[in-house]
């Protein structure tokens, strides 16, 4: 065959057609072990003369003529050859006419075949298949890169779909539902989370056909050139032992000298790149690439690939920049360290090859193919982050010029924290957030991306401190629908903040205690116990509260009054002992109550009673109804003035009146259909009463909770269920405070 100039690779020319390359050059390495199997069994047969080599010669003829397709062209050629061979093949066909002329010259140097050509022809092809076995993986890594880089996508689209599924819920929600402003801004704060999800998938569709782009143009055409070449230094293998056996012979078989040297010019004449040319011409077919993702329309939200770019997308796309930003210098400094220590040790492997450098090139080609994988994982890395890059700022420009970013680490907090995006509280050992080492902006993990980059720098203490208190006031104000006004319209509904659990969940709850709301919520959609201010129970209210109507109030809070406050002992036993009043205190139940155990009283609503034993901090007092006496909860009964019993308060107003709705949609201000009783401590009894002491300072975010200072006591009402949680009673009231706060006494 002519030398060409420039020959042709692999994977300019076959593309994507790994496989049957593959399969071509695992035919070309184990027909080494035929032809290391040749030379030792030519070795035995040297000693048997010529008519053992004759028939040694016709049985490999035979063979050869067997594998003479698949090794010229493959085993699935797309041209087919004729009776054309490969050059290697016209080279083995000299090569066994050769050993018929010289049937009789071999029986002297039979050994030197065996531990001169057999032996290191065996352990070539063992590398070389070890090799192979290597490029065959790394193919298959590829693969692999490309299908989850496509399920990658999918997964970005089925999220868009659900998205826009619920976007279109919302709305439909918004229009039949019976507090339009909570709807309308369930609505629209759905609208942006979609917005993002939505910038997430056009982004991944951008990184998705770069990647495939790289798979197509780079990274699978270098791993088929680099198996070419492993094919064609076998073959530069196989004709050193080649001419190492034609020299053997050479030397000590003088009287054939002539047939083995045309056989050495023959093998000369094999050229690497040969055997390569007649495969590639007998295998290109038609390769097509797969065409560039585009956007797809969710068949429920119809919109269009432009990217969101109004102020809510804005932060988000500002965030994902900044941190792209940010890796891309380091990730192209590492990507152009890497290219050069590929292109280093390819120049060394050209130096080894002709001959200016000894080193076992097998050895120098393992590491090259180690390099080349780590600079596929770093420029991998490095794509995705120019991708996102330049998305971004094709869409709204280089929005980080200016920004203010924050300083955020990791960070896992022990005690309750407030995120100041967001508002809720960030609990638990396990759930991580993050704060900024200059200002002490704290945030949930999933809020960092919202974060706006307005980071005042580094401040002292007690500036940290006051923006605490502003943030925590503006995320509690935002999460409020009720300061919107009396006058609030769905005009505003696009302004609200990002909706927390109490503006989502309806006001369904009742009780007095703040576990009541805890426990009417579903495990799916419970109210962490870890909630900030805005987003606790409000339990208690002022009696104002149930005179004004809100129209436009989203959360419906019912209105419970506590007991008055002219009845209330600090602690158990601080109260003055109603049993030493000679007088009879009266009262009036406010709720029916059925007794549910032993001691208690059935009253009804509104009936008369009178006091024979008062609330030593129980909760619960002994009444006379008729000529009956049991125990009752201390807040069903409200108490007429009793001077004798508490003179020191004498002159406080009388017990506001209290209202409790069953109905989840009732407003405040509308008249209850049927009232119900708050809560109650459970009636211990004799039994001994357990304690809780403060261990530090608590403010009460909402009237669900109790204020705390250090060494306060509390009665223990309820333990800890596992949220963090327990609610204590003091004063005859039932609330809440954080269990890590106090301790058994």
């Amino acid at each position: 065959m002519a030398e060409v100039d420039i020959a042709p690779t692999f994977g300019s020319e076959l593309k994507d057609g790994f496989k049957p390359a593959n399969a071509w050059v695992a035919n070309g390495i184990a027909w080494l072990d035929d032809i290391q199997a040749f030379y030792r069994e030519r070795s035995a047969i040297e000693k048997e003369y010529a008519a053992k080599l004759n028939a040694l010669a016709k049985k490999y003829f035979e063979k050869k003529a067997k594998k003479s397709t698949s090794l010229s062209v493959g085993d699935t050629p797309v041209m087919t050859p004729g009776s054309l061979e490969s050059a290697s093949l016209t080279t083995w066909t000299t090569h066994l006419t050769t050993l018929e002329a010289r049937a009789d010259e071999h029986d002297r140097y039979g050994n030197d075949l065996v531990t001169r050509v057999a032996e290191p022809m065996k352990q070539v092809s063992t590398r070389f298949e070890e090799l192979r076995k290597r490029h065959a993986e790394y193919a298959d890594k590829l693969e692999k890169e490309r299908d989850s880089q496509y399920a990658d996508l999918r997964k970005n689209k089925t999220k868009y779909d659900a998205a826009c599924q619920e976007v279109e819920s919302k709305r439909k929600k918004s229009e039949s539902a019976f507090d339009k402003t909570k709807a309308q801004s369930a609505f629209q704060q759905q609208i942006l989370d979609m917005n993002n999800v939505k910038n997430t998938y056009l982004i991944a569709i951008n990184v998705t056909n770069k990647q495939k782009e790289k798979y197509y143009h780079e990274y699978l055409p270098e791993v088929m050139d680099s198996l070419q070449d492993l094919s064609e230094f076998r073959t530069m293998k196989l004709n050193a032992l080649w001419t190492l056996a034609a020299q053997l012979e050479t030397a000590m078989l003088q009287q054939s000298v002539g047939q083995v040297e045309r056989l050495t010019q023959e093998i000369t004449r094999n050229q690497p790149h040969l055997d390569s040319m007649m495969f590639i011409r007998h295998n290109m077919g038609g390769f097509q690439e797969p065409p560039d993702k585009v956007f797809e329309p969710s068949p429920v939200w119809h919109d269009d690939e432009t990217m969101i770019t109004d102020d809510a997308a804005k932060v988000y796309l500002r965030n994902v920049l900044n941190k792209s930003k940010s890796q891309l210098g380091e990730l192209r400094r590492e990507v152009d360290k890497k290219r050069r220590e590929v292109d280093a040790m390819k120049q060394q492997k050209q130096r080894i090859r002709e001959g200016k450098e000894q080193k076992d090139e097998a050895t120098l080609v393992g590491q090259i193919f180690m390099a080349q994988e780590e600079l596929h994982s770093v420029d991998r890395k490095r794509l995705a982050a120019e991708v996102e890059t330049s998305t971004i700022t094709s869409a709204v420009g280089d929005v980080t010029l200016g920004a203010k970013n924050h300083n955020f680490k990791s960070q896992t907090f022990k005690i309750p924290t407030n995120c100041d995006l967001c508002g809720e509280r960030i609990w638990g050992l396990s759930a991580k957030g993050f704060d900024c080492r200059d200002c002490g902006y704290t945030c949930h993990s999933k809020c960092e991306m919202k974060v706006p980059a307005e980071c005042p720098g580094e401040q002292s203490k007690e500036e940290r401190k006051k923006l605490k208190q502003e943030r925590q006031e503006a995320a509690n104000a935002l999460l409020k629908p009720n300061n919107l006004g009396p006058r609030a319209s769905t005009d505003h509904v696009a302004e609200l903040p990002a909706l927390s659990r109490s503006e989502t969940v309806s006001s369904v709850h009742s009780g007095y205690a703040a576990s009541a709301q805890r426990s009417m919520t579903s495990p799916a959609e419970e109210t962490p116990p870890d909630i900030p201010t805005s987003t606790r129970p409000s339990s208690m209210l002022p009696s104002s509260a149930s005179s004004t109507p809100a129209p436009t109030a989203v959360r419906k809070n019912r209105v419970i009054a506590p007991p008055p406050k002219s009845y209330i002992s600090e602690l158990p036993g601080s109260a003055p002992n109603g049993s030493s009043n000679k007088s009879e205190q009266k009262g009036k139940m406010l709720y029916a109550f059925e007794a549910g155990g032993e001691g208690e009283l059935t009253v009804a609503e509104g009936r008369d009673v009178t006091i024979l034993e008062p609330d030593t901090g129980s909760g619960w007092i002994k009444v006379r109804a008729g000529y009956k006496e049991g125990l009752v909860p201390t807040s069903y009964v409200e108490l007429s003035a009793a001077p004798s019993i508490v003179p020191q308060h004498t002159g406080q107003s009388a017990r506001p009146t209290s209202s409790y709705s069953n109905s989840g949609s009732s407003i405040g201000g509308a008249s209850a259909v049927k009232k119900k009783g708050p809560a109650v401590a459970p009636r211990r009894g004799a039994k001994k009463l357990k304690y809780v002491e403060a261990l530090y300072d608590y403010d009460a975010r909402s009237e669900a909770e109790h204020s705390m200072v250090e060494g306060e006591r509390f009665v223990l009402i309820k333990e800890d269920t596992g949220d963090g949680w327990i609610e204590v009673e003091k004063g005859g009231a039932t609330k809440s405070v954080p269990a890590n706060y106090v301790q058994t006494v």
